[in-house]
Formats: C-alpha cells, structure tokens, sequence
C-alpha cells in the first residue's frame, strides 16, 4: 500500500526534494561533483501527453536547444511551450537539472481536442542518445539498493517472455510486473495513467500532465513522485512503505490514448515512460 503526501509539511518537503531529486552529489566514474552539474547530463524529457525521451546534456545546452531536439524527433512545434523541473520554470539556464532528472514539457495553450498523442521517436539524433534499457531508475540513493535487485530480476524475466499484468482496480493504470517464476515482485505506475492524465486506460482523462487533478493542490502525473518522496521519507521505516523509486520503463503493455480525450487507444507496441516503481508487498 503506497501513501501520498497530504499535509502541508509533507507536502513542502516533497517539493524540496524534488527540485533538486535525491540529493545534490552526482558520481561519473571517480569523477565526483557536489553542488555543480557535470560537463554531461542525462535527463528525460516528459510531453504532456506522457512520451518520454532521453538525452544528453552538454553544459552548453539549454532550453531552447532542449524543445528543439524535441521537435526535431516528435515532429511537432514547440515554440509556445514550457520546460519544467519539479516547480521551476527552466528558461534558459539548465544548471539546477541534475543527472537523470525528469523534466516536463507542457504547452502554454491548451487545444485538448487537437492533443497529439505519444508518438514514436524520428530524430536519429535522439534516438542514439537514448542508449538507456527496459528499466531505468531515476536518480542515485543508496536507498535504492532493493530496488535495483528487483529490477535485474523484473528483467531478467522479460527477456525470457514473462509480460507484465495488468491491475483491473483503481482508478489509475498499474501493472505487476513479475520475475521468471511469475511471481509478482512489483507495481508499476506510469505517471500519464494516473486520474485525468492523457492515457488513462479506464478513460478517467480529460487533462493533460502538470494541470490539477482529483485534489487542486496535487498535479495530473505528480501522485509517483510523491510517492518515491513518501519512501524517501520514512528512513526509520515507521511508516512500513514498500520500496519505491521513479523509473524509465519501456513496454508494450502500457496504454495509449489517442489524445487527451483517451479515444481509440493505439495498436500496442514498445512504449517508454515515467513511472513509480514499488516492490509489491502481498497481503496475507
């Protein structure tokens, strides 16, 4: 059983965690930084309609040069659209983007009937950077020790054919993911199948990545990241949260909504996106 941040406190520390995700330190090779971002970065980019891409930073990059990779490889303008890191508004400057960030590219006009779906890749040049695998954690913890054993096993089993299933409850898309027993090892969330995010699978839709949801102070696509915050807190385990951390995951199971209105989903096939990733505790 995962568990939101609801209060206040809860709340305000969840966003300071998030604006600088899992701590200030980064470590590439022996080469260790604090407080500065490395020469080169890898950070995912989030449309609003739930695509996920990934990229390499040099430090000459900005926001512009980011948004235009991505209409480069989605085929779509977006010359009237934000770059955001948790709550920042990223103009120009991509200093505070630390490695693995997840980033979000929202439009700055809504036209939700006209809402372009998560598209397929079509820059070579993005499609090269994005050397990452079928699960990729977000961020470095030495928390995530659990969590990264479950994920060689979750892959393991997928090499071997073992698919995910899906969850029928809830109001939001989840799936079980399952090492080569079959067994259930974790739950899967994708942060653009949450309630009112653009590819919800139970056609609860209707918004698009970043705008309120069912509570006004919580946004479509925010409640995974609250969730990595809730684990992240309980480092006395008072609250007993199950393992959990923010991944890149890629899979044909995932839903696809034709459009933020979540009509004719699309033929299945390999789909990457951001999701919360919690080890599936079963209930006696």
């Amino acid at each position: 059983m995962s568990r939101n941040l609801d209060s206040p406190v809860q709340t305000q520390m969840a966003v300071a965690l998030f604006k600088n995700p899992f701590g200030s330190r980064e470590y590439h090779g022996t080469n260790r930084t604090e407080g500065k971002p490395a020469g080169r970065r890898r950070v995912f980019v989030q449309t609003e309609t739930g695509c996920v891409l990934g990229m390499e930073l040099d430090r000459s990059d900005n926001a512009h040069t980011v948004k235009r990779r991505l209409q480069l490889a989605l085929n779509f303008p977006t010359e009237e659209s934000s770059l955001t890191f948790g709550d920042m508004v990223l103009k120009n400057d991509l200093s505070a983007v630390r490695n693995d960030s997840p980033l979000l590219l929202t439009r700055n006009v809504m036209h939700r009937s006209s809402s372009t779906p998560c598209l397929s890749p079509t820059g070579r040049d993005i499609q090269q950077r994005d050397q990452s695998g079928p699960i990729e954690i977000l961020g470095h913890s030495n928390y995530f020790t659990k969590t990264k054993q479950l994920v060689k096993e979750i892959v393991k089993a997928m090499k071997n054919g073992v698919d995910p299933i899906p969850v029928h409850s809830g109001l939001g898309g989840a799936y079980y993911f399952r090492n080569s027993r079959g067994e259930s090892l974790a739950i899967v969330k994708p942060t653009d199948e949450e309630p009112f995010a653009p590819n919800n699978p139970k056609r609860f839709v209707g918004k698009a990545l970043g705008q309120p949801g069912l509570k006004r102070s919580v946004r479509v696509g925010e409640t995974g990241y609250r969730e990595v915050a809730a684990y992240l807190l309980d480092y006395d385990h008072f609250a007993n949260v199950p393992p959990t951390a923010l991944v890149k995951i890629t899979h044909s199971i995932f839903n696809v909504n034709d459009g933020v209105n979540g009509n004719k989903p699309q033929s299945k096939k390999l789909v990457s996106k951001i999701a919360s990733f919690q080890q599936f505790i079963p209930r006696f």
